[in-house]
């Protein structure tokens, strides 16, 4: 009977876990906040690649979790029905438990710094972060490893446990920016309308509008100033990882806009 009823309980822990999970895994997009109403099928599914493979993490380790105390719980209780002696089996227990954590250190530091990456959202699935060890696209995070991809396309297997600091790129939002040099004696208010002009347009492109960019791309004067050159910066808030697309569409832009009005670039000290 008592093992009838682990089981049961067993059986019943896991349907709640699974169904906890599996409405953590199809909870409303966090990026209807920055896009208005605009779909982006890509985000959608990166984020929801997110939030399902968290999920299903966590649910896993939960699952594993109850089993152990609900079945061990059983156990000990049948051989105390039985009348064997749990103490020698409860000590045993015990000692080869700390055999076995000094054998695992790393493997339990590995598999603790999982779960508070995990449970703090750090990174997901489709994130751009630079892991110390690494920097590159996430594409697997279990409790022991996270999978990279560099640019390269070389594959990278971080163990969670080395990770000490992370930069993670494509988190709530990004910017692209860029910075134009002209010459020294340049008329100052005509490249800053110039530049204002090319922010206007980019922002009026469907395109990119509010799919990409999330804010009205900003001029912000002269950001650095020598004796052979103005520095001007147009800077542009974007959707997480969209910024290297949209900085290359300003400069293809600016470019453009700087010939037709016969204002050249000039290299920066």
């Amino acid at each position: 009977m008592i093992i009838v009823i682990a089981i049961v309980l067993r059986n019943l822990s896991h349907r709640v876990i699974t169904r906890v999970v599996n409405r953590a895994a199809t909870s409303g997009s966090i990026t209807s906040r920055f896009r208005k109403g605009v779909a982006t099928d890509t985000i959608d599914a990166l984020l929801h690649e997110r939030r399902k493979q968290r999920a299903e993490t966590m649910g896993s380790v939960l699952k594993h979790i109850a089993s152990i105390v609900i079945l061990g719980t059983a156990i000990l209780t049948v051989l105390d029905r039985l009348t064997i002696p749990i103490a020698p089996l409860l000590t045993s227990v015990g000692i080869l438990g700390v055999a076995i954590g000094f054998g695992a250190q790393e493997l339990v530091k590995d598999f603790i710094a999982g779960m508070f990456m995990l449970l703090e959202d750090q990174y997901g699935v489709g994130d751009v972060i630079d892991a110390g060890a690494a920097v590159g696209t996430v594409e697997a995070v279990t409790l022991r490893v996270t999978r990279l991809r560099d640019a390269d396309g070389r594959v990278w297997y971080v163990r969670n446990g080395t990770i000490t600091r992370v930069g993670n790129e494509s988190q709530g939002w990004s910017r692209a920016y860029m910075d134009v040099p002209v010459a020294y004696d340049a008329d100052i208010t005509g490249v800053k309308v110039l530049l204002e002009h090319v922010a206007e347009e980019i922002w009026a492109d469907p395109e990119f509008r509010e799919s990409k960019i999330v804010e009205q791309p900003q001029v912000f004067g002269v950001e650095a100033l020598s004796d052979s050159s103005l520095v001007f910066r147009i800077t542009a808030k974007t959707l997480p990882a969209a910024q290297a697309e949209v900085a290359r569409e300003i400069r293809l832009r600016v470019k453009s806009a700087l010939d037709s009005a016969g204002i050249p670039l000039v290299p920066t000290a």
